[in-house]
Formats: C-alpha cells, sequence, structure tokens
C-alpha cells in the first residue's frame, strides 16, 4: 500500500499500525488475540480491528524523563507543579490505543470487536504562556515493507490539546456535530484546568475541567463527566448510536504518560435528550500509552511544523474568531462531499508562508474553508 493510501485510511479512521498479540492455545496463530477476550467470549472470534499494517521497530526510553524530573523539583507550588506536568507531555513517543466495550445494555447485546493499534508521534509545545498551553500532536511513522525495508517516513498532523487556568468559558459537545459555551462561576474552577481536545482539522471535539493531583509516583487530571462526538474508528462503522458521555484521566508518569477513557455509548432524540427507551448501548474502556522513544527519527514532523506551522496557526486564529463570536457553533460533516479535514490538508501542504506567516491567498483559503462547513448561527442556536 502506498504512503498516500495508508495517509488517507489513517485519516479516515480505518487503518493504523498493529501491535501483535499472541492467539489463545488452539487458535490460528496468525490470529490477533486481545488480552481481554477470554474473560468476556470463548472462541477464537476475538481479534481486535484497527489495521494490519506493521511499523518498524521502536526503541522505549528506560530513564526518568526531564518532564517528570521537573515536576518534582524542590520548591515548585501546586500552580507550577501543574504546569510542569502539562509541559511535560511533550516529546516523542510510542503510542498504544486499546478500547474494549466491557459491558452492554441491550436485551440481545452482542460486544462489538476491540478496537487496537499504535503508532508513534511527537507532541509539540505550540504555546506556553503562564495560564494557557497548547499541544499539537503530529504522527511520524515508519512502515516494514513486504522485503523488509522501512518506508519513508509518513507525517500527518493528529489532534490537540489546549490548557487553560482556571477557564469560566467551556466550549461543550452538545449533539449531532453541535457545540454550545457554557459559563462557569469562579469558584467552581478554582485552582482547576480546562482541557480543550480538537480534531486533525483544528475544528472542536469536547471541553471539560478538573483538577491536578501529584504525589512521589505520579501526576493526574480527571475531567468532568462531558459528551463527546463519535471518534474516528467507530463513526466509519457504528451508526447505533449518536455520541460518547464519559471523563478522561491524564497520568503523567517516569517514562511517559497514559490517557484512560471510560465512555457510554449513548443514544439521543432530535433534541439531544437522552432516548428513554434504551439510553446507552455499552460501556467502553479505553487507554491510550504514550511512552518515550530512543530511536524514532522525528525531523520529518520538526520539517512539517516549520513549513505548515504559519497555515494551522491561521487556522487557529480563524476557529479562535469563531469560538469568541457565537455562544454555538453547528458544523457540516461534509462539503461537496469531502469532509473538512481534506481541503485543509490539501491547503497546508501547498501553503508557503511569506515572513513567518500565512500568506493572503492561505487565509482566504482558511476563510472560505470553515465557512463552507458551518451552518448558520441560527441553525445552531
Amino acid at each position: 500500500m502506498s504512503l498516500l493510501l495508508i495517509k488517507l485510511a489513517m485519516l479516515a479512521g480505518i487503518l493504523t499500525p498493529l501491535s501483535a498479540y499472541a492467539a489463545p492455545d488452539g487458535c490460528d496463530n496468525e490470529t490477533r488475540f486481545y488480552a481481554f477476550s477470554w474473560a468476556i467470549a470463548d472462541g477464537c472470534d476475538n481479534a481486535p480491528r484497527g489495521g494490519s499494517s506493521v511499523g518498524a521497530e521502536v526503541v522505549l526510553q528506560t530513564s526518568a524523563h526531564t518532564g517528570w524530573l521537573r515536576i518534582h523539583e524542590a520548591g515548585l507550588t501546586k500552580f507550577e507543579q501543574d504546569r510542569a506536568a502539562i509541559l511535560g507531555m511533550a516529546g516523542g513517543y510510542k503510542v498504544e490505543f486499546d478500547f474494549l466495550e466491557t459491558v452492554g445494555f441491550e436485551e440481545d447485546y452482542q460486544r462489538d470487536k476491540p478496537y487496537q493499534s499504535w503508532g508513534t508521534e511527537y507532541v509539540y509545545v505550540l504555546t506556553d504562556e503562564p495560564k494557557f498551553i497548547s499541544l499539537q500532536h503530529v504522527m511520524v511513522m515508519y512502515f516494514k515493507q513486504e522485503d523488509g525495508s522501512i518506508s519513508e517516513p509518513m507525517v500527518m498532523k493528529h489532534w490537540r490539546q489546549d490548557w487553560t487556568y482556571q477557564d469560566q468559558r467551556l466550549l461543550e459537545y452538545q449533539f449531532d456535530n453541535k457545540w454550545a459555551v457554557r459559563e462557569l462561576p469562579e469558584q467552581e474552577v478554582a485552582g482547576k484546568w480546562s482541557q480543550a481536545v480538537f480534531q486533525v482539522d483544528d475544528s472542536p471535539r469536547y471541553e471539560s475541567i478538573g483538577e491536578w493531583q501529584h504525589n512521589a509516583s505520579f501526576s493526574s487530571w480527571k475531567s468532568a463527566t462531558t459528551r463527546r462526538p463519535l471518534p474516528r474508528r467507530e463513526y466509519s462503522v457504528r451508526d447505533d448510536y449518536h455520541l460518547l458521555e464519559g471523563f478522561n484521566r491524564h497520568t503523567v508518569t517516569r517514562y511517559g504518560w497514559v490517557q484512560e477513557e471510560e465512555n457510554w455509548k449513548m443514544v439521543v432524540d432530535d433534541n439531544g435528550a437522552r432516548d428513554s427507551v434504551q439510553p446507552y448501548l455499552a460501556k467502553e474502556l479505553g487507554v491510550a500509552r504514550y511512552q518515550l522513544t530512543e530511536n524514532v527519527d522525528f525531523t520529518p514532523g520538526d520539517e512539517y511544523m516549520e513549513k505548515s506551522g504559519p497555515f494551522w496557526s491561521a487556522v487557529r486564529a480563524v476557529w479562535a474568531e469563531h469560538f469568541a463570536d457565537n455562544e454555538s457553533l453547528l458544523l457540516s460533516k461534509t462539503y461537496d462531499g469531502m469532509p473538512l479535514f481534506m481541503p485543509l490538508f490539501q491547503g497546508a501542504s501547498e501553503s508557503e508562508p511569506v515572513d513567518g506567516k500565512a500568506s493572503e491567498q492561505d487565509l482566504e483559503l482558511i476563510r472560505t474553508t470553515i465557512s463552507n462547513y458551518l451552518k448558520q448561527q441560527s441553525e445552531a442556536g
């Protein structure tokens, strides 16, 4: 498969590099096996979905990273430790993704296959201000080809996370590609950080608030319960539920960090209220493990950020204008048959910065493209 086709498949959420787990006794040795599956279902049909491409071998770092050491420097205030923990998520990682439905609530519930994949990505610090930190994830992938050789690097902008201290204005997901602002009182956000998560095209995904906790073993932040759109791994293959409701926890350790999720797969009516007959289909657990690497060359990611950074900075600025000017947003899933990431990724690949900034032509492209996907505010209200 060509790198272009691999990239498009990854953006569509249907293909990612996969680490192999041993098959149980009596099953085909070629069958991939998910560790939790034996406790839930018998037989050999427990292989996870998530792709079949093979990544290059990765050597993991075994010493405590500088971000972890910074958190535990003597004399830091709680606020300084919070900032150090967030900044400690930057760096180059092997990331393993595991998702498993653990409980079903339907009468004839059939558990969906687990999802499992891995990749390599670098987390860049876009902004480091006293009360605001922005982290951009960029995948830098090397694939093992049929002849045993390693492919040229495949670079793809991934998700972004913005952290704001004592944030009183959250843009929360509602349902059916609609987001709305919720204002929080000052006392409710005291000492807390919001985390806003954005999709690959910098459109919103979800936002919540929580407080960092630190001890000698780990630093951890847990969100409040929030709604989220279906993830890419689901919306292309599932149409029996409408959104996820749950929370996520970020835990920074000596060797990297872990994101854990506990999600309920929710069905809602036309007004976004829980379905009265069957509000939830299943419960899902998810974990993404970020462990620092020693042998992955992330230079292509640096080069991508240098070339396309001004373009994506302009994209973020245009989105910020819409977030500031509107109490709600309603986003079309496609325009002219294409999802939003496609014209923006194409624009980023063709952009030529002028004096370190996006050109006027790029800025016009960005404004027009995002406007094409935003429905009228009267529809969103």
